[in-house]
């Protein structure tokens, strides 16, 4: 799958723009502010309804405009798709597949398959769990629709029971209905957790292959999955948890509280590795996501690279430039510098300037 254009209207510092990217590699390069990484926040909310800063609507609409507009054409499999994203200031996003109104974020989520790398990804390892989680539910999500609605449920689910914690403070407490949360809660999370133990296995040896090879067949990564709850321990827990979550009113049982071990050599890269060595540990998790996605889509994700070059040395920019040869990428960097040195050539360069193509 490729993008085919791209079409802004009002988004971020971006007036109007109209872009056709090539089906190959795309840089787009200028001095910093000018709107490089706008470009690709654009294609990924047309992808997944959602930015990848973690942005509200009216923060990607441009100042002093009260609406944005983002056209986006994708080609999948030889078939077009238009996906319309239409922000308001005061009100719900609108989005249109084909100019078919969308009620759930799902349908568009995963009709096409992008993955973003940023500087930020380079701290996956060395950042809270929360990071780790949000990169397993991202990809989980992004081919198993069954999955992201089973995490939007869990999380309307945590939202209610946090509200009902809150509230026995002010009412006589009603056990039964916590109950009823705690059901829901399980349902959703015993499968969320079911999900993320299967994924863990079928990523862990593609993972370990890209870091081997990374590392120079130094150190052998291994993921491990650190559940917050075992599932046939899930009731006992949350029972047994319960009087502490009514007095610090918080939920402390559930897959929200997971993490995963990433592992060097048997040595805890979290608390123990180099600088170094993690951001080759998350190279390598980011470059296995695009070929776990390969491998359930039957096709290749569209990849976005957001000034993450400049993060890398020499031999860790080579080996990311040989791994996407195959695949739609847009790279966001300040010069050319980087390709030059590495021999490479792209099929199409824009330059940025104050939020147009020149």
């Amino acid at each position: 799958m490729y993008v085919e254009s791209v079409e802004l209207k009002n988004f971020r510092n971006i007036k109007e723009l109209s872009i056709r990217p090539d089906p190959g590699i795309n840089i787009f390069y200028g001095q910093n502010a000018q709107g490089k990484t706008n470009i690709l926040e654009s294609v990924c909310l047309a992808c997944t309804t959602k930015s990848h800063r973690g942005a509200k609507d009216r923060e990607m609409i441009r100042m002093g405009e009260e609406e944005s507009h983002v056209r986006m054409m994708l080609n999948k499999h030889d078939s077009q798709y238009r996906i319309d994203m239409h922000l308001r200031k005061n009100k719900k996003k609108g989005a249109a597949i084909n100019g078919i109104p969308a009620v759930r974020a799902g349908e568009i989520y995963g009709l096409a398959s992008v993955v973003l790398f940023s500087p930020e990804d380079l701290n996956i390892i060395k950042n809270g769990p929360s990071e780790r989680r949000r990169f397993l539910d991202q990809l989980i999500s992004g081919i198993d629709k069954i999955y992201l609605s089973d995490l939007t449920n869990y999380a309307k689910c945590l939202t209610q029971r946090g509200r009902l914690l809150k509230e026995f403070s002010f009412r006589e407490k009603n056990m039964t209905e916590l109950s009823v949360w705690d059901d829901q809660l399980r349902m959703y999370g015993s499968r969320i957790i079911q999900k993320r133990i299967a994924f863990i296995r079928e990523i862990e040896p593609i993972v370990s292959e890209i870091h081997e090879r990374l590392s120079g067949g130094r150190e052998k990564l291994n993921l491990v999955y650190e559940p917050n709850t075992e599932i046939d321990m899930y009731e006992d827990r949350q029972i047994a948890a319960r009087d502490s979550d009514l007095r610090q009113k918080i939920t402390s049982v559930g897959p929200h509280r997971d993490d995963i071990a990433i592992q060097a050599n048997q040595m805890d890269l979290r608390m123990f590795g180099s600088q170094g060595q993690q951001r080759t540990a998350a190279l390598s998790m980011k470059l296995a996501e695009i070929r776990v996605i390969e491998n359930n889509i039957n096709d290749t994700p569209i990849l976005l690279l957001d000034d993450v070059l400049s993060e890398l040395d020499r031999d860790r920019q080579k080996y990311l430039l040989q791994c996407i040869s195959n695949t739609q990428t847009m790279i966001t960097c300040t010069g050319l510098d980087e390709f030059v040195r590495n021999e490479f050539t792209a099929d199409r360069t824009f330059q940025v300037v104050q939020g147009g193509i020149t």
